[in-house]
């Protein structure tokens, strides 16, 4: 089924039913106002009638006004779910395609001692992306729930932090050392370190991902004035669309059509990335490059995370 046909049905069942209101509404003020108007005896009550008519026919409009909202926001949440569950079963499917032709080919054929290295590490890169692609899954279910017991809140480098996600990120793709750049200024936050790495491993991959076709990253870290910390990631790619920035923050909310999409993904990354800096008291927002094109993803943590004195 098609969006706009799914959508089309509630629209135009609500948009009825407003119209038949709105109808009613006027009709009904109207008598009650003639009634009231001609005969003065029973006046009183006319008003009263017209009072609280008119209050029941506007709430029952406000109902099916939200009747409508939300029926639109279900149909595009279950849209959003049938994206994840087609993103989900590629990712799946292409390392487990990938795996099992290396291990046939390595079966069938005999193979020098390098040629064996390069299949062995086709497979190892398809495991890292089956890894990945759980972790991400069970990252976004545990959001919702407490942390677990073992995950301690630490004084935790956030330089180290992200030159650790850019070099994981930039590894995966088989980009140059140059690609991802790092600004930093020395700074620990007091929280845990693997909500951290959520955070800024997602935005540093989301980066690459959709950076130009010889991608350029920028990752600055600063103080500001205020005591909070920001981190700014930048690509040089196409960027995100106004009407679009917050959307893309949503549960399984992925840009464009799934099944035409060149780049893989879940639709979970930047909600994970949302759903932990809240948890931390932080902000993050879209903005423009401020010369050629590009997005900036920026991350603002308060000042009550910051280790004062940190000299790392």
């Amino acid at each position: 089924m098609s969006p706009r046909r799914s959508l089309r049905l509630p629209i135009i069942l609500a948009v009825v039913m407003i119209v038949i209101l709105i109808i009613l509404t006027v009709g009904w003020v109207l008598l009650a106002l003639f009634g009231a108007l001609a005969n003065t005896r029973f006046a009183g009550l006319n008003w009263t009638l017209l009072s609280v008519g008119t209050v029941f026919i506007a709430a029952l409009l406000a109902g099916v006004i939200i009747y409508l909202v939300f029926s639109i926001k279900t149909i595009n949440f279950n849209q959003r779910q049938a994206n994840f569950l087609d993103s989900v079963t590629h990712e799946f499917k292409s390392p487990i395609a990938s795996m099992k032709l290396c291990l046939q080919t390595l079966n069938r054929r005999q193979m020098s001692h390098d040629e064996r290295e390069s299949f062995h590490q086709y497979m190892l890169e398809d495991l890292d992306r089956l890894d990945l692609l759980v972790n991400q899954v069970l990252s976004a279910g545990r959001l919702d729930g407490a942390p677990a017991e073992d995950e301690e809140i630490g004084e935790v480098s956030l330089v180290d932090v992200l030159e650790e996600c850019s070099e994981t990120v930039r590894s995966r793709y088989r980009v140059p050392a140059g690609t991802v750049r790092l600004s930093t200024e020395p700074c620990c936050i007091r929280t845990r370190q693997v909500d951290l790495e959520l955070i800024f491993r997602n935005l540093i991959d989301n980066a690459v991902k959709y950076a130009g076709t010889e991608p350029e990253v920028d990752v600055v870290l600063k103080r500001l004035a205020n005591g909070n910390v920001l981190i700014q990631i930048r690509d040089n790619g196409a960027g995100i669309p106004k009407t679009l920035r917050n959307k893309v923050f949503e549960r399984f909310r992925r840009l464009g059509v799934e099944l035409e999409r060149e780049k893989p993904g879940t639709g979970l990354g930047l909600f994970i990335v949302r759903t932990l800096v809240r948890q931390l008291g932080g902000q993050v927002r879209v903005r423009d490059r401020e010369t050629g094109t590009g997005a900036v993803l920026e991350v603002e943590l308060p000042r009550k995370l910051v280790v004062e004195g940190d000299t790392s």
